[in-house]
């Protein structure tokens, strides 16, 4: 869907067009809400985020201009400002420096015999204790697939930076993940590249 026409369904849709804003929310949906729950590692509350962003987008919609950006990141930015506050308003802290060492989480060497699932929550684990700003970087580029100068827009920073980020948050991993590596080595598993 080609920007002019998104402008024009959130305009439809802040008018109150339902047909509109079903399209909008039907569209885009899915993608916010991964966003909103790998930021923030809870369902509930993801879905409470969502939500909260397709209704400021109908209540406010003179916000997205079309000129900037596509609808996606313009929500992919709304989502990740309402996960900061949230965690603002509950006193949750969030460190500005992303590059401090501390709260790797520890992740025990996996046991012969372990199927894919413990391997999946131990990276969960170890992604959901990253940092704010890299856990953002990895979650966009990784998993929501936009380029470096999509995150630095969504983010408010350059692709420098947005790159630094994604490299710390990828040896922060590695060293996280290492005993749970190891394990699968010992046990035989075949090693992925």
């Amino acid at each position: 869907m080609e920007n002019g026409q998104e402008n024009r369904l959130v305009q439809r849709a802040a008018e109150g067009e339902i047909e509109a804003f079903r399209v909008l929310f039907e569209t885009h949906q899915d993608a916010v809400f991964r966003l909103a729950c790998r930021l923030t590692g809870a369902h509930d509350l993801a879905e409470d985020l969502t939500q909260e962003c397709f209704l400021g987008l109908i209540r406010y919609p003179g916000r997205f201009d079309a000129r900037r950006g596509s609808l996606r990141h313009y929500l992919y930015g709304t989502i990740r400002n309402l996960v900061r506050q949230r965690w603002q308003a509950s006193r949750r802290e969030i460190p500005l420096d992303d590059d401090a060492e501390a709260d790797l989480p520890h992740v025990s060497a996996l046991e012969p015999g372990v199927d894919d699932g413990d391997v999946s929550k131990a990276v969960h684990a170890a992604i959901a204790a990253l940092p704010v700003l890299q856990r953002e970087a990895l979650v966009l580029f990784e998993f929501e697939e936009l380029s470096l100068e999509q995150i630095a827009g969504i983010s408010g920073c350059d692709a420098g930076t947005v790159k630094s980020r994604l490299h710390r948050a990828r040896v922060r991993l590695r060293r996280a993940l290492a005993p749970c590596r190891d394990g699968m080595r010992a046990a035989g598993s075949p090693r992925k590249p």
